[in-house]
């Protein structure tokens, strides 16, 4: 879990807000081989940004993943409080056209 405070109180950027994670967001880094740092890299600045289902964000960022040795698309989905960002689920892919506008 991040240590970094909570700067600003209600504020909407991502940058700023305590990440909590969910035990199944927790399992998903193990099962799918995702370091931590690349989830909250994903959240703070990602690539893109878009609506996802229940008032959800999808946060998605392309990374180089060092297990594979390839460019992966990291998915990120989390709900926005105005305190905090509760991390749901995270998964990669290398599926870039299904996710991202304008991928290659």
């Amino acid at each position: 879990m991040s240590d970094r405070p909570n700067l600003v109180r209600g504020c909407p950027n991502p940058a700023v807000r305590q990440l909590r994670w969910t035990p199944h967001a927790l399992d998903g880094l193990a099962e799918r081989e995702v370091d931590q740092s690349e989830v909250e890299w994903t959240i703070r600045q990602p690539t893109e940004r878009a609506p996802g289902r229940n008032d959800r964000t999808v946060f998605l960022r392309r990374y180089h993943d060092r297990i594979l040795g390839q460019e992966m698309l990291l998915v990120v989905v989390a709900e926005e409080r105005a305190e905090e960002i509760v991390i749901i689920t995270v998964y990669k892919t290398s599926k870039f056209n299904r996710y991202l506008r304008g991928a290659d």
